[in-house]
């Protein structure tokens, strides 16, 4: 089939790659959101996407909506038989969705219709779920609504950080993704609509998602830290400012410590929540780079009774 591509970060790219060695479709265009500012000098930088379809030689779309009517008059002219996406980030309106005859067919990083909406990985990890997985599903008009024509599972460590799971999820979906459109230019996939129970909503995470409050148990610390991680990231107050808190551990034998209470010895910093202690492993104070807390904590000479939180 000849398809139109449609992803923005680097969690797509495996699917676009997986697409482009098919040996049974092309990818005659990616559609990408427009370049964006990065780094210290706030220079526009291509998505990672874009990047790779240039690299590759493919034409790039980069619509500032989908909904424009040079974009859509270019997809049309373009014909293409199928829109694969993965995690584009922009609405599709109708008028785009019915250019392909196959319609836009979608990796979602969950087991529809568990959690839609735009961060379900983040959500799959601050719920604690034990199991999730990718879902390709035809794009309607609805959130993520549409229906199903595969899933993968995937098992949730542990230790997983949104960005672990991401990572995984990338490489299995990309195999989905890549069978579905077989499928499709087969014929043997049709798709099933979603059940009506279990549906749960995955909004985006904001910064302030992020904060610690230690009055919350170690276990949902430790989840928060795991689900903002790589981004936006957890963090806490120290000293009126905010401290990043990268990754932690659990401290069952700690049960001495008050919610936001700081117990530092030579090599370890633990801090008490509304359970038992957690203890901190990596933290970023302002301005800083990323360090050991142990280190931390050396650096800040932390006095008795400094406590984290506002």
């Amino acid at each position: 089939m000849r398809l139109v591509f449609a992803g923005t970060p680097e969690v797509a790219v495996p699917s676009l790659d997986a697409l482009i060695a098919s040996e049974r479709h092309a990818v005659v265009a990616v559609v990408t959101r427009p370049d964006a500012p990065a780094g210290r000098g706030r220079r526009l930088v291509a998505s990672p996407v874009a990047q790779r379809a240039e690299e590759a030689g493919i034409e790039v779309l980069k619509p500032a909506h989908p909904r424009d009517a040079d974009f859509r008059a270019r997809l049309t002219e373009i014909a293409p038989d199928c829109c694969p996406v993965v995690a584009y980030g922009a609405l599709l309106p109708k008028s785009a969705l019915d250019i392909p005859a196959h319609g836009w067919v979608n990796l979602h990083f969950s087991l529809l219709p568990a959690w839609r909406g735009a961060a379900p990985v983040q959500h799959t990890i601050l719920a604690g779920d034990e199991m999730t997985g990718a879902t390709t599903f035809r794009i309607d008009e609805g959130l993520d609504s549409g229906p199903v024509f595969g899933v993968v599972t995937e098992a949730v460590r542990p230790t997983d950080t949104s960005g672990d799971l991401f990572t995984r999820l990338a490489f299995a979906g990309a195999g989905l993704l890549l069978a579905t459109m077989d499928g499709i230019e087969d014929g043997s996939l049709d798709p099933r609509p979603q059940p009506a129970d279990g549906v749960s909503l995955a909004p985006k995470i904001s910064v302030e998602d992020g904060e610690l409050h230690w009055t919350d148990p170690a276990m949902r610390i430790d989840r928060v830290v795991r689900g903002c991680a790589p981004a936006p990231g957890a963090w806490t107050v120290f000293r009126g400012e905010r401290l990043k808190v990268m990754s932690v551990g659990m401290a069952p034998d700690r049960g001495d410590l008050a919610p936001g209470d700081l117990a530092v010895s030579k090599n370890a910093v633990h801090a008490g929540t509304g359970s038992h202690a957690v203890e901190l492993l990596w933290v970023q104070a302002q301005g800083k780079k990323p360090m050991n807390a142990a280190d931390w904590a050396r650096g800040a000479r932390i006095a008795a009774g400094e406590r984290l939180g506002a």
